[in-house]
């Protein structure tokens, strides 16, 4: 074999064992919700849910990857760093900046109601992947409802009803009658992907889609995207929340956590200032623990 030849086959095998290893790391913050850095004990949770359902070589591939992860991320600054929370600023900068004139373009459209609607309701990407419109009842000026026939949290399979509610600024229930509308979606999945002519897939947009998605929008607005994850929304909630006074108990309920432990992960150390931002985060949350 001439040494022309090796090189591509190694440089094959190096680009396939990437692409594996980025799937590998996809499934376990994505699908499973894991996050990174992770603790050996998460690891070793992740490895045992996977156990009877994957053969023993996937595995050893997706613990390969997340050592690999844990190994190079200091190289690049990310191993002492969880995904940041995308706060309230943050979603009204990126709004703001995909929004068009007197009508939205459907990728605009698309965006405000991820965003906004994954952030009020600290969805995770693959519930957001997840909603039908026909589960979905809008109650214009009030609120929404969203009915979700499985989730991760849902142990006896019997679905889960969310409420989000009607607010004056950074509505999801205004984004979401707009997109749909923009979109002239009627039934199906309310998230699909969209070609770069506008037009809209028939298929739900995968959960996996959602990170580069997030990323791009607030790119697109001039924010720091790298810094962010599909984590970055419930964590972004569950900061809001506590920052305005939610105790843990009614957090817990409204996201639909069972466990202290994992919850309190993703909520940011925040400092209190007296009377920062205080009317807002007061109307914010009389209205958003009125709808639970």
């Amino acid at each position: 074999m001439n040494q022309q030849v090796e090189r591509y086959l190694q440089a094959g095998t190096r680009a396939n064992t990437r692409r594996s290893y980025q799937q590998a790391i996809e499934h376990f913050e994505v699908s499973w919700g894991g996050f990174l850095p992770a603790t050996s004990d998460a690891i070793v949770s992740y490895l045992v849910d996977h156990a009877g359902s994957l053969a023993s070589s996937t595995l050893k591939l997706r613990l390969a990857a997340l050592a690999q992860w844990h190994v190079s991320a200091p190289e690049t600054g990310e191993a002492g760093r969880a995904a940041a929370a995308a706060r309230t600023g943050t979603v009204r900068c990126v709004v703001g900046a995909h929004r068009g004139g007197g009508a939205w373009r459907r990728g605009s459209a698309a965006a405000a109601a991820l965003l906004l609607i994954g952030f009020w309701r600290a969805f995770r990407s693959d519930e957001l992947c997840r909603l039908q419109v026909e589960h979905i009842q809008v109650r214009p000026g009030e609120g929404m409802q969203f009915f979700l026939p499985w989730s991760k949290g849902d142990r006896d399979n019997q679905g889960q009803t969310y409420q989000a509610p009607a607010l004056a600024r950074l509505c999801p229930v205004q984004a979401y009658s707009d997109w749909i509308s923009v979109a002239g979606i009627a039934c199906g999945p309310v998230f699909r992907s969209i070609d770069r002519w506008g037009h809209l897939s028939e298929q739900a947009l995968h959960p996996h889609s959602v990170i580069p998605l997030l990323r791009a929008v607030l790119q697109g607005a001039g924010l720091p995207a790298d810094l962010y994850s599909s984590h970055s929304l419930r964590r972004g909630f569950a900061t809001w929340a506590t920052r305005s006074g939610w105790d843990q108990k009614a957090l817990m309920d409204y996201v639909g956590w069972r466990d202290a432990k994992p919850a309190l992960r993703y909520v940011e150390a925040v400092v209190h200032f007296p009377g920062q931002q205080l009317g807002e985060s007061l109307t914010m949350t009389s209205t958003l623990l009125r709808s639970t």
